[in-house]
C-alpha cells in the first residue's frame, strides 16, 4: 500500500486515525461552508453586498495581480429642537485603493475625507488613511494584516458602512465609548476554525496617549490613528466569533498602556510608564441575529482607567475611571414578504433601539462628576435600499441625560432633547 511503501512503521491503526481526520475535516469543511452559505441567505441584500465589497473581490482573486477601486459616503441632515438649529453636511467620503499583488499578499487602503472641505485656520473637515494595511494569506482560513487597520471591537467598527447599519448616526454607544472608526497601527492575526463555525484574531497594536482624553469624549482624542504614534506603550486587542444557525455572537477585549512618554518624563508627571503604564482596559461583548427580514442587535462595553487619579493629576482632564454603555436594536424588513417583482428587490426596514451610556460611570477622588454624561437615547425610524448599495434614512432620537454640574458648566442646561436626522448614504 503507498502508506506502507512510504513508511514502513505506519500501522493500520494509525491509518485509521489518519482516515478519521481526513473525513472529519472533509465534513468539516462542507458544514462550514454549508452555514456559511445559509448565513449569506439569511443577510439582507445589503449586508450580502458588505460581504462582497471590493475588499473582499479582491480577497477572491488569486491569479495574477488585479486592483480594485471602491468607496463609500454618507451626508447628513439634522434638526435639534432644543437649540431651534439645523445642520447639513457631506460627513464623509472614502475612497478605497486595493492591489492584490498574489494570491498571498494584498493590500488595502482607505482614504476619507470627513465634512467635506479642510481649510487652514477654520474648525471642522478632516483628510485621514482610514486603513492602509498589507495582507499576508497563510492559507485558506488564517491571514496576517500589518499596517494601519480597524480592530476587531464591536459591531460597527469593523462594518462601518452606511448601508450596514439603521439610522443616520451610527450607535451613540459606538461613538463615545467604542470610539468608532478606531484604527491603529501593528499586526494581527486572523483565523478561522477548522471544526466549528468559529473565528478569532489577535493584534499588536500602538497604545493611546492620555494627554489627548478630554472630558465629553472618554479616549477618543488619545488615539493616534497612524500619526505620530507613540511606540512606547503598546496595546493588545482580540477578539473571538461564535455562528450559531442565524445568530452571530462576539467578545472582544482591549488591554493597553496610555503614557507614550519615557519613564523619566512619565515620572515627574507622577504617570506610569512602560508598554502597558498607566492601563486602559476596555471589554466588549454583542449578540447579533438575522432572518427573514427580521434583525436583532445587543451590545455591551465596559471600559476601566484604574489610575485616572493620576491622569487628571498630570493634565486636570477629568478623566473617569470606569465608562459603560449598552444598546438593543429590532428591525423588520416590511417588503421581506412582497409578492411584487418590482418591490423584491428592495428594503424597507423600521426599526427602533435604545441605548444608554454612562462616560463617568466611576469617578477618581480628584474627578468631578458630570451628569449630561449619564445619558439614554431612544431611536427611532427607517432606511429605504431602492438597491442595494444605496440607502435613504430618516429617524427620531430622543435624548435624556442627568443634571448638569454647575462646576462645568453654569448654562442654562435641558435634561431632555430630541433632534430628527434624514440622511443617504451608498456604497460601490
Amino acid at each position: 500500500m503507498p502508506f506502507i511503501s512510504l513508511r514502513q512503521n505506519y500501522t493500520k491503526t494509525d491509518m485509521r486515525k489518519t482516515f478519521i481526520l481526513i473525513l472529519g475535516s472533509i465534513i468539516t469543511t462542507q458544514a462550514i461552508s454549508a452555514q456559511t452559505k445559509k448565513n449569506a441567505q439569511n443577510l439582507t441584500p445589503a449586508q450580502q453586498l458588505i460581504a462582497n465589497t471590493g475588499e473582499d473581490s479582491l480577497n477572491s482573486f488569486s491569479n495574477g495581480s488585479r486592483t480594485v477601486i471602491s468607496g463609500y459616503g454618507d451626508l447628513a441632515y439634522q434638526r435639534d429642537f432644543n437649540e431651534a438649529t439645523s445642520t447639513i453636511g457631506l460627513k464623509r467620503a472614502v475612497l478605497f485603493v486595493g492591489h492584490q499583488f498574489n494570491n498571498r499578499i494584498a493590500f488595502f487602503s482607505e482614504l476619507e475625507v470627513e465634512d467635506a472641505k479642510v481649510s487652514g485656520g477654520e474648525p471642522g473637515g478632516e483628510v485621514s488613511m482610514e486603513q492602509a494595511y498589507l495582507k499576508f494569506s497563510l492559507n485558506p482560513r488564517q491571514y496576517i494584516v500589518a499596517g494601519l487597520f480597524v480592530p476587531r471591537i464591536g459591531i460597527t467598527n469593523e462594518n462601518h458602512l452606511p448601508i450596514n447599519f439603521n439610522g443616520v448616526e451610527r450607535p451613540m454607544v459606538e461613538q463615545l465609548i467604542i470610539p468608532s472608526t478606531w484604527r491603529e497601527l501593528g499586526v494581527g492575526f486572523y483565523g478561522q476554525s477548522a471544526t466549528i463555525p468559529f473565528t478569532y484574531c489577535i493584534a499588536l497594536i500602538n497604545g493611546l496617549n492620555n494627554a489627548g482624553f478630554e472630558h465629553g469624549t472618554g479616549f477618543e482624542g488619545g488615539r493616534a490613528e497612524g500619526r505620530n504614534a507613540g511606540a512606547n506603550n503598546l496595546a493588545v486587542t482580540a477578539a473571538v466569533q461564535y455562528f450559531a444557525g442565524n445568530w452571530k455572537f462576539q467578545v472582544s477585549g482591549y488591554a493597553g498602556g496610555t503614557t507614550p512618554l519615557k519613564k523619566a518624563v512619565a515620572d515627574t508627571l507622577g504617570l506610569s510608564a512602560g508598554s502597558f503604564g498607566t492601563p486602559l482596559y476596555l471589554a466588549e461583548a454583542d449578540v447579533q441575529y438575522n432572518n427573514n427580514g427580521l434583525s436583532f442587535k445587543a451590545l455591551y462595553c465596559n471600559v476601566s482607567i484604574p489610575e485616572a487619579d493620576k491622569i487628571n493629576s498630570a493634565y486636570a482632564n477629568n478623566t473617569p475611571s470606569a465608562m459603560m454603555g449598552f444598546y438593543g436594536e429590532l428591525g423588520y424588513n416590511l417588503l421581506q414578504k412582497t409578492k411584487s417583482k418590482k418591490w423584491s428587490s428592495k428594503q424597507l426596514v423600521v426599526f427602533g433601539r435604545y441605548e444608554m451610556l454612562d462616560m463617568n460611570a466611576a469617578i477618581p477622588s480628584n474627578g468631578i462628576t458630570d451628569g449630561t454624561l449619564q445619558q439614554s437615547h431612544i431611536v427611532a425610524g427607517f432606511c429605504y435600499l431602492p438597491i442595494p448599495n444605496v440607502v435613504i434614512k430618516a429617524d427620531i432620537r430622543l435624548m435624556n441625560t442627568g443634571a448638569a454640574n454647575p462646576l462645568i458648566t453654569s448654562l442654562p442646561y435641558n435634561q431632555n432633547n430630541s433632534f430628527f436626522n434624514l440622511g443617504i448614504g451608498y456604497s460601490f
